[in-house]
């Protein structure tokens, strides 16, 4: 941890004017879905239907069962035609499930709605288990997990902040889906016993706050936080102080504090009114390589490469294509992988030449990290491989957020030095676990 902490937090240009007002595209049109059999890191997943069998949107079609249980729903109505193994966006290998749509979009809601006026606590935390919430603001962390296990919580805090440039995603669904997203976090009040909720939202978006307000009229257990328009105030550790000024170890619920994103509240709230799961995503497609931004409805397993055709297509031969926003998201080397239930964007950027220069030693990189590490240092024990050296500068407390890279003025991509230090400390970790 620096001795001396900087701002650990950056105003950044967001570029979110390109698609937070014009139309929100629906894409109901690709051939096949691709249903990834996996659940965060874990391909522990059973698949409950065959080649040949017909399903339906909302048919369950397979269940992680491992210290999680996370159903995978169909998409689209068709006919199973097999598994296909190719790049995630995990930049790993991973078994899809092939679904070939019939453009019916047949639907047969795989549970029941439930009133959660009515429901106990356990029963909706078995309710958000069943219908396969998780975290949509990228993580997909099994949301049931967190009410499961809290304690003594005060407060529920919605994340609507969307820090990462060019996304809007967030933003877009909550000007649409008001109704839902209360339910859903009356819901998560329930699950926790916390006696109200927090929904932070940037202060540079007052039509938002505005239109939030007045959907949360009549629940004085509920109320709008504006937080300031820095990057990476969406971060759980940096919105949780910004909001209730306390820090915690390793979870918010050492606060009292339970962290949930907005979309994720949607979800919850729409699956408790319709007896649907998450199918489809609203999916931010933006940047200048694509030559026409816009947020996408999308059912869920649709190729990354039909939602930028859908969007005018590449601005240029030359682009980087991130799964996620340009400072946490992704790089990937092809268009082909899809999106997930906790997909919110795909960022095209043109490529231009970067003039990099040795290390300065500014120390802007410290300076500026929301984890108060050292980057640099970090850096420079990876080039040496210093195992035990890395240990001490608490590498894996690195959330990856991209800020070192992008105040170095040296223009060197820090953050690929610190993933790479990652994967170091964790591969000689689990050597030696093994011996």
């Amino acid at each position: 941890m620096s001795l001396l902490l900087g701002p650990m937090k950056q105003h950044l240009d967001g570029h979110k004017g390109l698609t937070d007002h014009n139309e929100i595209l629906a894409l109901k049109d690709a051939k096949r879905v691709y249903i990834p059999l996996i659940n965060g890191q874990s391909t522990n997943v059973e698949v409950l239907v065959k080649e040949g069998d017909r399903v339906y949107v909302g048919t369950k079609v397979a269940q992680r069962n491992d210290s999680s249980i996370v159903p995978l729903f169909s998409s689209v109505s068709g006919k199973v035609v097999g598994q296909e193994t190719f790049l995630h966006a995990i930049l790993k290998p991973v078994a899809h499930l092939v679904i070939e749509n019939d453009f019916k979009y047949e639907t047969k809601a795989p549970f029941k709605p439930l009133d959660y006026t009515k429901a106990s606590e356990a029963e909706l935390i078995d309710f958000t288990m069943n219908a396969g919430i998780v975290g949509c603001g990228g993580a997909g962390f099994p949301t049931y997990v967190k009410y499961k296990f809290a304690k003594d919580v005060h407060t529920i805090l919605i994340n609507g902040v969307e820090c990462e440039p060019y996304i809007t995603a967030d933003y877009r669904i909550m000007n649409e889906k008001g109704k839902e997203m209360v339910i859903g976090i009356k819901a998560m009040m329930k699950m926790a016993k916390a006696p109200k909720a927090i929904i932070a939202i940037k202060a540079s978006h007052p039509e938002l706050i505005a239109t939030v307000k007045k959907e949360i009229e009549g629940h004085s257990d509920i109320s709008v936080f504006p937080v300031p328009d820095v990057y990476p105030m969406g971060w759980e550790r940096t919105v949780v102080f910004q909001v209730f000024k306390k820090r915690y170890d390793k979870l918010p619920g050492e606060v009292g504090v339970v962290v949930n994103n907005v979309t994720t509240a949607i979800a919850l709230g729409t699956a408790l009114e319709t007896g649907m799961p998450i199918t489809e995503k609203i999916v931010t497609v933006s940047g200048d390589g694509v030559k026409e931004p816009h947020n996408v409805m999308v059912p869920v397993g649709v190729r990354v490469s039909e939602l930028v055709a859908k969007c005018g297509g590449y601005a240029s031969e030359d682009v980087l294509l991130c799964a996620g926003g340009p400072m946490m998201g992704k790089t990937l080397t092809n268009d082909q992988f899809v999106i997930t239930p906790y997909s919110n964007a795909i960022t095209v950027l043109i490529t231009r030449p970067i003039d990099k220069v040795a290390c300065l030693r500014c120390g802007r990189c410290s300076d500026n990290c929301p984890s108060s590490l050292q980057p640099v240092r970090i850096n420079q024990f990876e080039e040496t491989k210093n195992y035990e050296m890395l240990k001490r500068l608490a590498v894996n407390d690195c959330i990856e957020c991209g800020m070192c890279s992008y105040i170095c003025p040296s223009k060197i991509d820090v953050t690929e030095g610190i993933r790479r230090a990652k994967r170091l400390v964790q591969t000689r970790a689990a050597a030696e676990v093994k011996k």
